[in-house]
């Protein structure tokens, strides 16, 4: 299975437009113009089209220069993700890589096909003076039929597509102006799969519309927070499951976040079902951050490596500490893809569905503003920072410190996203305060950072002794993390001040 970005641009074009000269575009030394070619694509999706209601399509192509599987799954408006795996038999079903990239959008539907397109294209290839192809400008006559036996015509359209290869988004811009003032039209789709089920998806997303007094209530501003971030972790899936970089601390963050918006607003949710599920993401956010965790220690070991002058490298201790933090994460990576192939991991995200999709939340009936109710919400977690804050300030230095520093920094998480959840009705002055308690969050995280890596150094210097082998970078290490969580230590009563300063927290009385 290989993967790709893919940033373009669509313009509906009406049959007697001609398509302008593109070598004057920013950058543009030659245009290399292609024969036509036809496309034959046959699109999958679950029976309610789950997967077009979350903008991500799967098809089986022939035909061009890349024929095979091909799953886009959206990263922003105008830039997919594209997966692909090798054609195999037209009756070999879809790849087991691709099943298992949209498991958290398909839920354990059967995926089959709902729609075939035919496209003749042109492709006008942009170069530079180099040579290196910037951008492509694809010319498509498109007919969309059903799928199967009675392969009706459903519609036909003709559009323009420029997809980015090694240019920028400048050349993007230019070419979309330049497509646009010959008669090329943004199109109300978003894909050709979109155009071509327009009919079926309106219905599908056609649902009851709720009740107009209910818009802007405290349960509809939490029950959204919840909706967005799990949007968050649904989008970030495939790319735990492919490795990207910072994918599992995405996730992870999106599962905390949902979490700390059902303990906080508890009162505001059914309050059985907010604690079920509360307790499933606790599962999961766990697995993530097992996994997270080695992943950090083994960057912030690469860091300290890094910064050592070639005469202290002593390979074998860099050695011993690299594969255990190596094999430490393969556990824990074996045990959250374990996870997310699991029915208990759609039966969270189905709980999910159904608490931000509830029509009859206690908080929609609550008499008082939503801010008064969101703010009380914060003003919970900021006193219980406050009494953590001050325990662990009181503290002598040591492991119980250390700890009482963690348990204030969870309580700082919490406190900073509950004022996020609360902003869309407090508004700057939430956002500002949620600002203010993630510094004193990201103080506190270093600092728990430190206290893994040096119980590790310990634990590997101490084998490293037993193996008779020279265990001074150990121990150097261990000092340098050491005055780092000393730093940290220290930096945490003015972060504090800040959050208690009284234009951060008059709105919290």
């Amino acid at each position: 299975m290989q993967t790709q970005p893919e940033i373009e641009v669509k313009l509906a074009a009406s049959a007697g437009i001609e398509l302008p000269l593109l070598d004057g575009l920013p950058g543009v030394a030659a245009v290399e113009h292609s024969a036509p070619v036809t496309l034959e694509a046959v699109y999958l999706d679950t029976a309610d089209l789950r997967l077009a209601r979350s903008r991500t399509t799967l098809r089986r192509r022939t035909g061009g220069t890349d024929p095979g599987w091909h799953l886009k799954v959206p990263v922003a408006p105008d830039s997919r993700t594209e997966y692909q795996a090798d054609l195999g038999p037209q009756d070999g079903g879809v790849p087991a890589d691709l099943v298992a990239l949209v498991r958290a959008r398909a839920r354990g539907g059967s995926l089959g096909p709902v729609a075939s397109l035919t496209t003749t294209r042109t492709t006008h290839r942009l170069h530079d003076a180099a040579g290196r192809l910037l951008a492509e400008v694809a010319d498509d006559e498109v007919t969309a039929r059903t799928p199967g036996a009675e392969h009706r015509v459903i519609d036909r359209w003709r559009e323009w597509e420029i997809e980015l290869v090694n240019g920028d988004r400048t050349l993007l811009r230019a070419a979309r102006t330049l497509l646009m003032a010959v008669g090329g039209v943004p199109p109300v789709w978003w894909s050709k799969l979109a155009r071509a089920l327009s009919d079926r998806l309106a219905a599908a997303d056609a649902g009851p519309s709720g009740d107009p007094s209910r818009i802007g209530s405290a349960g509809a501003i939490v029950r959204e927070r919840l909706r967005s971030q799990l949007e968050e972790l649904v989008a970030g899936d495939p790319l735990v499951r492919t490795e990207e970089p910072e994918s599992m601390h995405q996730v992870r963050v999106a599962t905390r976040r949902m979490g700390s918006a059902l303990a906080t607003y508890r009162p505001l949710l059914d309050g059985r079902r907010s604690d079920e599920i509360r307790a499933e993401l606790r599962w999961f956010a766990g697995l993530l951050g097992a996994a997270r965790d080695a992943e950090v220690m083994r960057l912030r070991l690469t860091e300290l490596v890094a910064k050592e002058p070639e005469e202290l490298r002593d390979v074998t201790a860099i050695e011993r500490l690299d594969t255990g933090r190596a094999a430490a994460y393969r556990r824990a990576w074996g045990e959250v893809r374990d996870a997310l192939d699991s029915s208990r991991y759609l039966r969270l995200l189905d709980g999910l569905d159904a608490i931000v999709g509830d029509p009859s939340p206690v908080a929609d009936l609550e008499p008082e503003p939503a801010a008064v109710v969101l703010a009380a919400g914060v003003r919970r977690e900021a006193r219980r920072l406050a009494r953590s804050v001050r325990a662990a300030l009181a503290a002598p230095p040591g492991p119980a410190r250390d700890g009482l520093l963690h348990e204030a920094r969870k309580a700082a998480k919490r406190t900073r996203y509950a004022a996020e959840t609360a902003e869309p009705a407090v508004g700057r002055r939430a956002a500002e305060y949620a600002r203010r308690v993630e510094e004193l969050q990201t103080l506190l995280g270093d600092h728990h950072d430190t206290v893994e890596l040096r119980a590790v150094l310990r634990r590997v210097g101490g084998e490293a002794r037993a193996a008779s082998e020279d265990t001074f970078l150990y121990g150097r290490w261990h000092a340098i993390e050491q005055g780092v969580a000393e730093r940290d230590v220290a930096a945490v009563p003015a972060a504090w001040r800040r959050i208690r300063a009284e234009r951060h927290r008059h709105w919290l009385r």
